[in-house]
């Protein structure tokens, strides 16, 4: 494999689609609300994921924006439209007084949407709600 295909966003997963972006999107937040609650695995549209589906979703998520990828059906994949599925996903999320969907929103963001890519997002997370101790 040359280093030109290791870079291609369409990769050997085949095409980059509308529902993998809104899944990652959602997979990744609802996991890192998780994390933040001290949860290590979760079950996630009848899956258990862990940190390492967050890492991947949010890793896809930062190189597609990043490199400008369109998806099957055509829409290009940019910060907005990530922060517009974001906002979709949390919105549809149940509430409840303890949960940490903002706080993993804003990580969220932190962790894909920025331009330089954290190394893992635990990474800041950490340095977030465990050094800073900003967690309720």
């Amino acid at each position: 494999m040359t280093a030109a295909e290791l870079l291609d966003p369409r990769g050997l997963a085949g095409p980059v689609t509308d529902a993998g972006v809104r899944s990652n999107v959602s997979v990744a937040v609802r996991y890192l609300e998780a994390w933040l609650r001290g949860v290590g695995a979760v079950v996630i549209d009848g899956h258990v994921e862990d940190a390492s589906t967050a890492e991947i979703s949010r890793a896809q998520l930062w190189q597609w924006t990043a490199r400008r990828t369109v998806t099957a059906e055509g829409t290009p994949v940019t910060r907005d439209l990530v922060e517009r599925l974001l906002a979709e996903v949390v919105a549809e999320r149940p509430r409840t007084p303890d949960d940490r969907f903002d706080d993993a929103a804003r990580m969220f963001r932190s962790v894909t949407l920025e331009e330089s890519f954290p190394t893992f997002f635990t990474v800041p997370g950490y340095v977030e709600h465990l050094v800073t101790g900003t967690s309720p």
